[in-house]
């Protein structure tokens, strides 16, 4: 048994983590790498945590406690890891486990100095780096100390940050064991941190060095400001040589002390230019180990550069991949879609395969690449124009990339770009009976996908739904479709700039686009409100309501008194708009018809919020706005030079928008009925994989692409580790924040407003809907937590046609996603709700709360207190 207790650095390599700990196991594969030194040390393996761990019962029922407690809960989780901490340095380490480390060390030199250092088996991971959750001590003499170190590090898997970062991320306190690397003391003339990828921006072309005299404690710690080198292509580019005024030095006696710079050395670089650019070099050899790119701590001792860790960089978004070596430019379709969060292999897969353009896949989103479009002069501007229509901040970013030379090669404009952003806008006349017909051959394909799909089942069901997908991007497509959508668009865009220039007045097609015909979302808002209608008078359903928990609850309505009635009403709701929900985008989402108790709480809001009729009322006051504005607008227009022509021109506009603006939402509503049809054709085939026992679970389709699910349909084989793998990635993914814009080197652009029309201290945005509003900020991230006041103003990430629900009872809205066409951005409009999107983080830099003002003409936000 004792050789398990202990191993020699040089005989662990990346594999063992079970064994070693992610930094064990990363410090014997860098120990492998030719030209790369590591300072000697050993092992002390889990098999030696797990026999302390048996040796104290009582820890069993500590971690029963801390498994219970709330990751909110910051007292109880200290007072009980503290607990179990000090149990575990309590425990005696056995003889035969404490002569085992002796041995190992007696090897390398009982007297010599060693760094005692934690490592977990789940730090350092591709999908988790756990940094600084447990504990190194430096400098430690004599083997007591170092088997009294050995128990701390044990000890250090329970301190508070540690076991609250678990809990955080799901992973159960039990699974994690804790190895001890005991390693020889460097004591560097100068040490720190290198990133093969620049940490801030992602881009991978450029590394970045920070650099401090003594031990990198003083760094770590935040003791001092670092040297900062940036290198790319073997030299540096950037370097920021701060006055270093304290380090940390290894004491003789064991321990570390802070000690003051010299005044005179303070301002010397930590490295030369030259050691920065060789420190690199060695660098890109440990990343090309890896296969990634590495958080690298490094020591320099006489000259020579001695790696002590290297980690996994977790929080750079991941590139999309391609079988060339040229620069890519892609864009968000996250963004564009109102859906920023990671998308399930099968969500993301299928919307390639129904999308109008091709799309690449990275981190759970989807991206454009548009460099094509960007090396044209002529497809560029249009590009640029669309792009600054739907999201300024994406033109921004783009436009930053174009800025550089040569990163975006230039082509002549005959290249395959595809048509110029913005489709096509041949004229078409101001006819309701357009619509009309648009929304009946609609209506006439899904019902025949409906009826056609019943009889498919196995192979042939993926057969025809590779044919569907192709009917599904015809309809999308056509051309009489995309042209009432410009329609729409294009007068309400001639209708500003006009009125503006005409009248001085900002964003007046707000107003006048009011209550507009056939918006099926904001249809579905007001639907709900008629909904609550049938439901408030009944006193004992609205009790039920209030404590409903699973999504069973239709069925139990109807025994209560009104209870038919209310369920009928939910009934009939979930017929038209059950195939909606957030992040629709993804089919593998579940819809509102299969977690109806989603609706439970805003159907409640609306209950104790609005009195009978409301939704009536509510369209036609809107309707009433509109008209007063149109009959004011025309009558001030009549009383300028030419008026009488203009005013005849601003009308044609007017009922040119009224016309075709509401058709706007539809496409996307047909897009998600055929979805949730496609959904129930694939989950009943998941079903039958359960029931042959190829697959645990039916969820478990969601994390296999189309493609691969078609395979295991055919083959009745799965591949039960790719599933987990990618259930631990997408779980990953969440902690990633998509970039708007995104190039091929790793680089994420946010993009900036260019913009000094607001008071100091407002929060930027693009403004979508007009007016000014103050009230409570309501930070809302998921739509089944909504509980809202009359006047609140909504908070949120991004909001996709399924929050117009709670559009009808808000004020204001303000999101951190979008433009001036996306969902969030029309239905606000539409009610009239004061708005600004694309605001940067938004939902941290406003608390719930709060008294915040929307300034929906301008563009920006105010928080009040």
């Amino acid at each position: 048994m004792i050789e398990q207790y202990v191993l020699d650095l040089q005989d662990v390599d990346g594999t063992q983590v079970a064994v070693v700990g992610g930094k064990g196991a990363h410090l014997g594969g860098l120990s492998r790498i030719e030209g790369i030194r590591v300072p000697g040390g050993f092992c002390v393996t889990t098999d030696a945590f797990r026999r302390i761990m048996a040796e104290a019962p009582s820890i069993d029922d500590q971690l029963d406690q801390l498994s219970r407690l709330n990751p909110d809960d910051r007292e109880a989780i200290r007072t009980l890891s503290a607990q179990i901490r000090r149990t575990v340095e309590g425990i005696a380490i056995p003889g035969d486990l404490a002569a085992a480390i002796t041995r190992a060390l007696a090897q390398l030199g009982e007297q010599a100095a060693y760094a005692v250092r934690s490592s977990a088996t789940a730090e350092d991971l591709p999908t988790a780096s756990f940094a600084g959750q447990q504990d190194t001590y430096l400098n430690v003499v004599g083997p007591t100390a170092i088997l009294q170190h050995v128990s701390r590090c044990w000890a250090s898997l329970f301190t508070e940050r540690a076991v609250t970062y678990r809990q955080r991320n799901g992973i159960d306190h039990r699974t994690v064991h804790m190895a001890v690397v005991v390693q020889q003391m460097v004591f560097p003339h100068a040490s720190g941190i290198l990133f093969t990828a620049d940490p801030v921006t992602g881009n991978r072309k450029v590394a970045t060095v920070d650099a401090g005299f003594g031990l990198g404690e003083a760094l770590v710690s935040g003791l001092v400001n670092p040297d900062v080198f940036k290198v790319r292509d073997g030299e540096v580019v950037d370097k920021a040589i701060a006055a270093k005024q304290r380090a940390v030095h290894a004491l003789p006696s064991g321990g570390t002390q802070e000690v003051a710079i010299g005044s005179q050395r303070q301002e010397q670089p930590a490295l030369t230019d030259a050691q920065a650019v060789r420190l690199v070099q060695l660098a890109r050899r440990i990343e090309a180990h890896f296969g990634r790119p590495q958080d690298i701590e490094w020591c320099l001792v006489d000259d020579g550069f001695q790696i002590v860790q290297s980690r996994p960089i977790t929080t750079l978004f991941p590139i999309p991949e391609t079988d060339d070596q040229e620069n890519h430019v892609y864009v968000s379709v996250g963004h564009g879609q109102m859906m920023t969060d990671p998308m399930k292999p099968l969500g993301f897969s299928m919307w390639q395969l129904t999308a109008m353009v091709p799309m690449r896949e990275a981190g759970g989103r989807l991206f454009v690449d548009v460099t094509r479009r960007l090396a044209s002069p002529a497809s560029r501007a249009g590009l640029l124009e669309a792009m600054g229509k739907g999201d300024p901040l994406i033109r921004h970013a783009l436009e930053t990339v174009l800025d550089r030379d040569g990163f975006v090669p230039s082509l002549p404009d005959a290249g395959p770009g595809g048509p110029p952003a913005g489709g096509a806008s041949a004229p078409i006349d101001t006819d309701p009976a357009v619509v009309s017909e648009l929304i009946e051959r609609s209506r006439v394909s899904i019902a025949a996908l409906e009826r056609d799909i019943r009889t498919k089942t196995g192979p042939a069901l993926f057969d025809f739904l590779l044919e569907a997908f192709e009917e599904h991007k015809r309809v999308l497509s056509d051309p009489l479709s995309m042209q009432a959508i410009m329609a729409g668009m294009e007068a309400t865009w001639w209708l500003n700039d006009t009125l503006q220039e005409w009248l001085g007045e900002k964003n007046v097609a707000d107003t006048l686009t009011l209550s507009a015909p056939d918006n099926i979302t904001s249809e579905m808002g007001l639907a709900l409100l008629d909904v609550a209608d049938v439901i408030r008078p009944q006193s004992e359903v609205v009790a039920f309501l209030q404590g409903v928990g699973g999504d069973d609850f239709l069925d139990e309505l109807a025994k209560l008194a009104g209870g038919t009635e209310a369920r009928d009403a939910i009934e009939a709701y979930l017929d038209r708009y059950g195939m909606r929900c957030v992040g629709e985008i993804d089919i593998t989402r579940p819809r509102w018809r299969e977690r109806p108790s989603t609706l439970v709480p805003v159907i409640l809001d609306n209950v104790r919020n609005f009195e009978p009729g409301a939704a009536e009322r509510r369209f036609e006051q809107g309707r009433q706005k509109a008209q007063k504005k149109e009959q004011d607008v025309l009558s001030r227009l009549r009383a300028l030079p030419d008026g009488d022509r203009k005013a005849d021109e601003v009308k044609g506009m007017i009922d040119r928008v009224r016309t075709f603006i509401g058709y706007r939402e539809y496409p996307k509503y047909g897009i998600i009925s055929r979805y949730f049809v496609y959904k129930q054709a694939l989950l009943a085939e998941a079903e039958r994989l359960v029931q042959a026992d190829v697959l645990p679970e039916k969820e478990d389709v969601f994390y296999l692409t189309f493609q691969e699910l078609h395979d295991v349909v055919r083959s009745h084989q799965v591949d039960d580790q790719l599933i987990q793998q990618r259930k631990e990635a997408f779980r990953s993914y969440h902690a990633l924040t998509p970039p708007r814009v995104l190039t091929s080197d790793g680089e994420a652009l946010t993009g900036a407003y260019r913009r000094d029309d607001a008071p100091a201290g407002a929060l930027i945005g693009v403004p979508v809907s007009a007016g000014t509003i103050e009230g409570r900020a309501r930070v809302i991230l998921d739509m089944a937590e909504a509980d809202l006041e009359a006047g609140d103003i909504l908070v949120t990430a991004f909001t996709d046609p399924s929050w117009s629900p709670l559009f009808v009872g808000i004020a204001g809205l303000v999101t951190e996603v979008g433009g001036l066409m996306t969902h969030g951005a029309v239905i606000a409009r539409e009610y009239g709700l004061p708005a600004v999107v694309g605001v940067e983080q938004a939902t941290r830099l406003i608390r719930d709360g709060q008294r915040i003002r929307v300034h929906g003409t301008d563009g920006y936000v105010e928080i009040l207190s």
